[in-house]
């Protein structure tokens, strides 16, 4: 009888994990939302997390997904691979997330999507651009891993051609971090397609993530004087690397990646300057002007790409649930590599290594507002 006992009750604490997990007989799906709450670029993850809560929201609105309330985990990863790995492993091991939206930085969606494709977890960072974060490194496709943005090549190559076709420069500077992924990535492909393009980089200086003074590096710049400084850095370092670059008076035009993309961004300082990006929110698109007035409806300010692109990850991970009609990360995983998604940031399918085909667009910093400047399609 006892015996009895001991496996009825094996049986109930079975079901309940299984449950507690999301599984089969679960009445709610748990999704993580892995993004930096704190630190020096937190920004950047409270605009991913307000941006997917509000898809999330909407799909719980009308019913969930695949017959399940949608449950959000939300863990600070602050844009750093320890912390990202440790939030990870939470969420998997503790919680019983078999989804995961984030990370923010390359830096740290790369170590997550090691353990996501270990763990048979599916992970879509919204905002990670390194080409490595659905890549292994003997070259094939981590399985349950994508993301919602266009990679630091394409990024690369539009800065490079917007410079010698459409500013004419001739000449250019790159500052890079070597130990930031995500800079360095747009830095060597910016690098390359300038030169291929017939021009010339007279100064690439380094530098890292901890350095606050840049004037040493920027005498240099001011002495070549290029048409264009290409900085690909996020806004709190492009804050102070532009306004030292000012002080010096500095003439080149500046430009950049998405990583300016912040409300933190000092446009006085990069005043003139370019910067590729996923999304405005000037685009007169219907899907966009819809989004942009939920988004202001709710949280009081215009969303920025952040958050446009956690909405899209969001949206495109909720759609795969719906047309696999289940909960499985690898069924989901398939249904995504395979769909088309009509999200803000353009109508995305999926290559072979699970990275979107869409366009980017390039914004002006001018009279201290991002203006849209062109739209420039794969």
């Amino acid at each position: 009888m006892r015996i009895r006992t001991a496996v009825v009750i094996l049986v109930v604490l079975a079901m309940l994990a299984l449950s507690a997990c999301g599984g089969a007989g679960s009445k709610t799906v748990k999704i993580a939302i892995l993004a930096p709450l704190s630190g020096d670029v937190a920004t950047f993850g409270q605009s991913t997390r307000d941006g997917a809560m509000l898809a999330i929201e909407e799909w719980n609105a009308k019913g969930g997904v695949d017959g399940k309330t949608i449950e959000v985990v939300v863990e600070d990863s602050q844009c750093s691979a320890e912390a990202a790995v440790s939030a990870a492993n939470k969420v998997i091991d503790q919680d019983g997330v078999k989804f995961i939206i984030g990370e923010v930085c390359s830096s740290a969606s790369i170590p997550i999507s090691q353990i996501a494709a270990a763990k048979g977890v599916l992970q879509i960072t919204p905002t990670s651009t390194n080409p490595t974060v659905t890549v292994n490194e003997d070259g094939t496709t981590k399985e349950t891993v994508f993301r919602a943005c266009f990679i630091d090549p394409f990024q690369g190559l539009v800065g490079a051609k917007f410079a010698i076709d459409t500013l004419g420069a001739k000449t250019a500077a790159v500052f890079l971090d070597q130990g930031n992924d995500y800079v360095r990535g747009l830095a060597e492909v910016f690098i390359k397609e300038f030169e291929a393009a017939g021009g010339e980089v007279l100064v690439q200086e380094t530098y890292t993530g901890d350095d606050q003074d840049f004037s040493a590096i920027l005498t240099k710049v001011k002495d070549a004087n290029p048409d264009v400084l290409y900085l690909p850095d996020y806004y709190n370092t492009i804050n102070l690397i532009a306004g030292q670059a000012q002080e010096k008076g500095i003439t080149s035009v500046l430009m950049g990646g998405d990583g300016w993309d912040s409300a933190d961004l000092d446009t006085s300082v990069v005043e003139g300057g370019y910067f590729t990006n996923h999304f405005s929110p000037d685009d007169t698109r219907p899907i966009v002007q819809d989004f942009v007035s939920k988004y202001e409806a709710k949280y009081g300010a215009r969303p920025d790409a952040l958050a446009a692109l956690a909405y899209d990850a969001a949206t495109i991970l909720l759609q795969s649930m719906d047309q696999a009609d289940s909960v499985d990360p690898a069924e989901v995983a398939a249904a995504m590599a395979s769909g088309t998604f009509p999200v803000v940031s353009g109508e995305i399918t999926y290559d072979a290594l699970h990275n979107p085909v869409k366009a980017a667009v390039m914004l002006k910093v001018e009279g201290g507002q991002i203006i849209y400047t062109e739209t420039v399609a794969p």
